[in-house]
């Protein structure tokens, strides 16, 4: 006769394995190696389809997605407000018991500069284990993996309670009114969703070894300010003190010197803690300033990652960075005018009126007007930490990269707001980059942008993972 107690600790035992390991049983794998050979032919063949923005011709990307799902007998549709900028929306249904996964990707990349390209941008050329071309990691490389992923659940007729909707949209590179805009503000039972998986994170390596995962829950605002200074025009040779270029340049003098009091939120604070466990002890002293709440603590650790860490102070408070200057059309004559564009990202929580006027006061200059250049911009919101999603991602970090996960509030900004604002929880993810790739010119937007197929399977595999687990039966 079994004891009770030895019954019971069994049981534990086996829920305990059960809870740790995946859902579906190594005979629903799919066959990995089958799955990579035909992940590079989806993946290059989107690479080879220019969809620069502008003036985008994304229905190139939506044309071939929608043939590939539709041979596997996939629900398929396409929205768009111009023919040449089709939305796809492609749909395999689970059982209703939760609300669904959406997971999304845009089809538009960035313009080139083909002559500064060693391998042709729109060629998907291999070479030394890598992938280059437009888009490749920015957002091709999610594009395709998505691909595979709705490929894979219906060809191995995975049970989910949760319908699986793929969104692959256009007009991400600034033109969100052919894309998110238009699907979330005419179309968006379509892909309502109780979470989303999209671009805004990453796994970092640095001389070949994993460092971390950055997991997307939050992102800044971007804005556009412009200032506009005015004075006399006049002849070159003589000096004015109302010089309009001079005030332009004392006012964009000022906003570089602009320190917002720094401040954290749950994605912030929880990032700190965590990446204090690798930082250095000089960063380290500083994230304990920062996480004291003292703000002179907190403003001497701003000062600090200014300096060492510009991306760690850049999720503290509002930021502004002037990226242009127009004023004058010849060498001898005073303008009248001179122009600035200040690129300024807002925290979630910033009321944008108060920061705007924080930025005149910086300024301090009546000849010089300050205003942003338009009332658009992209929604506020957040994803939480606590939910089941990004417990399974995390879980899935640790199985397939064996690394630290980290909550990270995007400095940039992504499709993820507009479907935030309307409630759902979305959350970044990303293949391994190497840390090296940015400054040597291989990164996103870069004139040889790419990434390395083995890195690039290891993302379907993980992304799989995160599906399988928070839709599947």
């Amino acid at each position: 006769m079994i004891r009770p107690s030895i019954l019971v600790a069994a049981l534990a035992s086996v829920l305990a394995a059960l809870d740790a390991a995946p859902v579906f049983a190594q005979s629903v794998e799919p066959d990995w190696a089958v799955v990579e050979t035909e992940t590079l032919e989806h993946f290059q063949a989107l690479l080879r389809r220019d969809t620069s923005n502008p003036p985008g011709n994304e229905t190139r990307a939506a044309d071939y997605l929608r043939e590939v799902l539709e041979r596997e007998g996939i629900q398929v549709q396409m929205f768009a407000r111009d023919a040449a900028r089709a939305n796809l929306v492609a749909r395999i249904r689970g059982s209703g018991a939760r609300r669904p996964l959406l997971i999304m990707a845009h089809t538009d990349v960035v313009t080139v500069d083909p002559t500064k390209w060693t391998h042709p941008p729109f060629d998907a050329v291999r070479d030394g284990g890598y992938v280059y071309g437009r888009g490749a990691v920015d957002d091709k490389d999610n594009l395709a993996a998505s691909l595979m992923i709705m490929l894979m659940l219906a060809r191995l007729d995975v049970p989910l309670d949760r319908d699986v909707i793929f969104l692959a949209e256009a007009g991400e590179e600034g033109t969100t009114e052919w894309g998110i805009d238009f699907m979330v503000e005419e179309h968006f039972s379509e892909i309502d969703a109780e979470y989303c998986l999209a671009e805004g994170g990453s796994v970092e390596r640095a001389a070949g070894r994993v460092r971390f995962a950055s997991i997307g829950t939050l992102e800044k605002i971007p804005a556009t300010v412009e200032l506009v200074a005015r004075g006399p025009s006049g002849h070159g040779s003589v000096a004015l003190t109302t010089n309009a270029v001079g005030r332009l340049g004392a006012a964009v003098g000022e906003i570089t010197r602009w320190r917002p009091q720094a401040r954290l939120n749950e994605t912030t604070s929880e990032f700190f803690r965590r990446v204090q466990t690798i930082a250095t002890p000089e960063e380290a002293a500083a994230i304990q300033d920062l996480l004291s709440g003292n703000p002179e603590r907190m403003t001497a650790a701003d000062e600090y990652f200014r300096e060492d860490v510009p991306a760690w102070a850049a999720v503290l408070h509002a930021s502004a960075s002037p990226t242009i200057l127009e004023a004058g059309n010849r060498r001898n004559v005073i303008p009248s005018e001179a122009r600035a564009t200040i690129d300024v990202r807002l925290l979630p929580d910033d009321d944008p009126d108060e920061v705007l006027e924080e930025i005149r006061a910086v300024v301090n200059d009546p000849a010089v007007e300050v205003r942003y250049f338009s009332d658009r911009r992209r929604p506020a919101g957040g994803s939480s930490i606590s939910t089941e999603a990004f417990r399974i991602i995390e879980q899935a970090v640790t199985r397939h990269y064996a690394t630290l996960t980290l909550p990270t509030m995007g400095t940039g900004a992504t499709d993820k707001a507009q479907m935030r604002a309307r409630g759902v929880q979305c959350y970044g993810i990303g293949p391994a980059l190497d840390r090296e790739d940015g400054p040597l010119g291989f990164g996103a937007h870069s004139d040889q942008e790419r990434i390395l197929e083995s890195e690039l399977h290891r993302f379907v595999r993980f992304y799989w993972d995160i599906v399988v687990q928070l839709a599947g039966r």
